[in-house]
């Protein structure tokens, strides 16, 4: 997968064409090197006043993500977090978040999933993007199909769950990209 299939996988969750120009902060977590992040900023960059806060546990994944933002989005709103995403983190309320080839790395969900949904401002998106298997693999050890998805993110108070995007993968065939909301009330 090369950039354009990382854009491509969220446009339609990130793209807001009601109201481009409003300030949206968001957060990717689990970023490692950036390949999303990046994604999140080229969607982004046509509101000026667009935040991406980026969180990581890897200092040197989020070193060279800020090199490679640097040189491609330089006028990108970054703020990096050196954090374990399945702790809280003190961060602004978010309109939406990203959690790319992340959460299939933790067995339990559900705390993670209430630490996202607190985070999310009300209508707030959530985006994962994940191999469409419930089997994983010693790289990949707890993935989850995007009809599983749909179950968690119900459980977790999410509605609104559909899929995106997905496109061939040459690990575990398929990836796929899907969008939940938190409720308005």
């Amino acid at each position: 997968m090369d950039h354009h299939d990382h854009v491509n996988l969220i446009r339609g969750g990130v793209a807001n064409d009601n109201a481009p120009t409003l300030p949206s902060v968001w957060a990717d977590f689990g970023s490692g090197t950036g390949a999303f992040t990046l994604a999140l900023a080229d969607l982004l960059s046509p509101a000026a006043n667009a935040i991406i806060h980026s969180i990581d546990r890897d200092a040197g994944a989020l070193n060279q993500q800020r090199r490679e933002m640097r040189a491609r989005f330089p006028t990108a709103q970054v703020t990096y977090h050196m954090d374990d995403f399945t702790r809280p983190i003190d961060l602004p309320p978010l309109d939406g978040v990203l959690m790319a080839n992340a959460l299939h790395f933790v067995k339990d969900k559900v705390p993670v999933l209430r630490l996202m949904y607190g985070y999310l401002k009300p209508g707030g998106r959530l985006i994962v993007v994940e191999y469409n298997t419930d089997q994983g693999n010693t790289w990949v050890p707890y993935p989850f199909s995007s009809g599983m998805w749909n179950k968690l993110a119900s459980l977790n108070g999410f509605t609104g769950t559909h899929q995106l995007s997905a496109c061939p993968s040459r690990f575990l065939s398929e990836i796929y990209s899907a969008i939940s909301r938190k409720p308005l009330s």
